[in-house]
């Protein structure tokens, strides 16, 4: 029963990496050598065509802090004239340099608010682009790497 359980392992480890791998077989007759060179070869374009790809493709997320202060500043300042004028009676009351104090007062917090906020999409948004990077740069190896083979004379199973 051991014996079973352990072969039955094997079979299945060797069946899951044989799943992973791509096959290449020479369609020209070329020799074992010939084509461990090529297949190192087209490896090499893959990786420089890869890392070429990714480059190019680079985004840049800037100046998300200054926005989300811009607009959390606007709003705060916004908020604090609604606020006092649904407070009319005690708003009129109050001097002109108290008042834009408030206003004041109630802007910078919305501006770091807004700051936080801004910063923090900044980072979603280049995290986000870090992902899908990889993921092109892995397309355009697969591709480029299955396209050179192809070129040699070679075909590419998955």
């Amino acid at each position: 029963m051991r014996t079973f359980t352990w072969s039955y392992l094997l079979m299945l480890m060797c069946a899951a990496s044989a799943a992973q791998a791509q096959s290449v077989v020479p369609l020209k007759g070329q020799s074992s050598q010939q084509m461990q060179l090529d297949i190192n070869d087209c490896n090499t374009v893959a990786s420089n065509a890869a890392n070429s790809a990714s480059s190019s493709s680079t985004g840049s997320h800037v100046g998300g802090r200054v926005k989300g202060a811009a607009a959390g500043a606007a709003a705060g300042a916004v908020g604090a004239q609604v606020r006092g004028n649904q407070h009319d009676e005690v708003y009129d009351r109050v001097g002109d340099n108290a008042k834009e104090q408030y206003r004041q007062n109630r802007a910078g917090q919305g501006a770091a608010a807004g700051a936080a906020v801004g910063a923090s999409r900044q980072r979603q948004e280049r995290r986000e682009d870090r992902r899908n990077q990889g993921e092109a740069q892995s397309s355009a190896h697969a591709s480029a790497y299955s396209g050179c083979l192809q070129g040699r004379g070679y075909q590419v199973n998955p």
